[in-house]
């Protein structure tokens, strides 16, 4: 059970530390909204200069349904976790439909919505509407797992159900439900530090924090690991004709789908492999140029990548050709492919 002065000390606390964010200025839920599916696994420093460029872009939900999707993908590019992007699309487009243009209210309503799950939508509807509706994150399970003392695994769906619902029931409403919302997350990422020591000395729930008390803070929370993410050996080729590069289009489906990429294929080949390789997929390579090694960690997955850069002495059509420039411009492209398209610019 939460201590009852748990939400009185989270909120006196987040209204004088909490940090001046732009998502932060008024309570626009279309904002709001924006920054939290920004904020999923990526870090607020990063956020930020994108959060403002997308918001220039598309400043609401009616221009947000209406965004080309390549043009939308290009704004995100970097950010990672395209599914992101493409759902918000999707959301608005079924706002504009469903809902005159305008978030609902209650979150068993804005879950409805692509790529909105519990916790978005409950950082929303408490955030934008002051609904008492907890957002369960890593950082609130951490927080509330040391102030109970709880031996509980976080990374079990039961835990998080049930801590959630504890939360619920000492939640307030209006201005306060949102600094509530906001105060735990901000006290988890600043001060019940998910690395290191916890900074419990400034912490101001350290007079009901169990685990501080009991000083085993350094055993809670209980997670269970993470399976070994699966590696996965690829080649990269900086096809080039003309000065132009070659890039194609991953399917609609699973990873990166969608997305522009550089020609490649499974294992680290030799340069007299990989010329091999490229004649028998019709290349004509002048060349074949080692251009470096690099390594992209996804979620459950690492790419280790070794590129070739292969002046070409012809275009394959069902290719698109592009110049650097272009590519850079108009052209979204994974991070996963970042190295590469510096080497690009480079060899140019």
């Amino acid at each position: 059970m939460i201590p009852k002065k748990f939400p009185a000390l989270v909120i006196e606390w987040f209204r004088q530390n909490g940090r001046v964010l732009p998502w932060r200025i008024g309570r626009d839920p279309y904002r709001i909204w924006i920054s939290e599916i920004m904020l999923q696994q990526t870090r607020i420093e990063t956020v930020i200069p994108y959060y403002h460029r997308f918001l220039s872009a598309i400043p609401d939900i009616k221009s947000l349904a209406d965004i080309p999707e390549d043009v939308l993908l290009k704004l995100w590019e970097g950010l990672g976790y395209y599914s992101r992007a493409r759902n918000l699309k999707k959301a608005a487009q079924r706002l504009v439909s469903d809902y005159n243009g305008t978030l609902p209210e209650e979150p068993n309503q804005l879950v409805k919505l692509p790529g909105i799950g519990d916790y978005t939508a409950g950082a929303i509807a408490s955030i934008a509407y002051g609904k008492p509706a907890p957002a369960v994150d890593g950082n609130v399970l951490r927080v509330l797992s040391r102030v109970l003392a709880s031996e509980r695994d976080i990374a079990q769906p039961s835990t998080k159900k049930d801590l959630t619902e504890a939360l619920r029931a000492v939640y307030p409403m209006g201005k306060s439900a949102g600094d509530l919302t906001e105060g735990i997350m901000e006290i988890g990422e600043r001060v019940c530090i998910p690395n290191g020591v916890p900074l419990c000395t400034v912490c101001p729930l350290r007079e009901i924090c169990v685990a501080q008390q009991l000083k085993v803070t350094d055993t809670i929370p209980v997670k269970s690991p993470k399976p070994e993410r699966k590696k996965v050996k690829m080649s990269v080729f900086l096809l080039c004709c003309d000065g132009k590069y070659a890039l194609r289009k991953r399917g609609d489906e699973g990873l990166l789908a969608g997305m522009w990429e550089f020609y490649h294929t499974s294992g680290h080949l030799s340069p007299q492999e990989a010329r091999s390789f490229l004649e028998e997929e019709g290349f004509s390579p002048e060349d074949v140029i080692p251009c470096g090694r690099a390594k992209h960690v996804f979620t459950h997955l690492e790419w280790h990548m070794a590129g070739y850069f292969v002046p070409c002495r012809e275009m394959r059509e069902d290719l698109v050709w592009k110049t650097p420039e272009t590519i850079e411009g108009e052209y979204a492209l994974p991070g996963a492919f970042r190295y590469f398209k510096e080497k690009m610019k480079e060899t140019f």
